[in-house]
């Protein structure tokens, strides 16, 4: 918290000399950063290969080449962080990727957790 002392221009300073009586305090308000979530992909074996990088490419906006290498960590480590955003971008990213899964048939799972 900043305290800053001000005098007001253009009023006269008591003769004593005492200007505590002109003192006002004036706070800042700091701002707190939203909490972030990470977007993450987990592994099944029935999701092709493809449809993951194509969900990369459409919902997170990678290219190719990176899209094949988070969709590679997926499929090894069972799961990957493949974005992380506010909590109403995290949700409708979530929202996108489950709603194509489910509309190709696909039980490909994307979960969001606090950061």
């Amino acid at each position: 918290m900043s305290l800053k002392k001000i005098v007001m221009s253009g009023e006269d300073v008591p003769e004593n000399g005492d200007r505590d009586a002109d003192l006002a305090l004036q706070t800042r308000a700091r701002t707190k950063r939203p909490p972030m979530y990470k977007v993450m992909l987990l592994n099944d074996d029935f999701t092709p290969m493809e449809f993951v990088v194509l969900v990369l490419e459409r919902f997170f906006g990678m290219n190719h080449a990176q899209a094949f290498e988070i969709m590679l960590k997926v499929h090894k480590k069972g799961l990957a962080v493949v974005g992380v955003f506010s909590h109403e971008i995290a949700e409708t990213k979530v929202n996108q990727v489950m709603q194509l899964a489910r509309e190709h048939q696909h039980p490909l799972q994307c979960t969001m957790e606090k950061e």
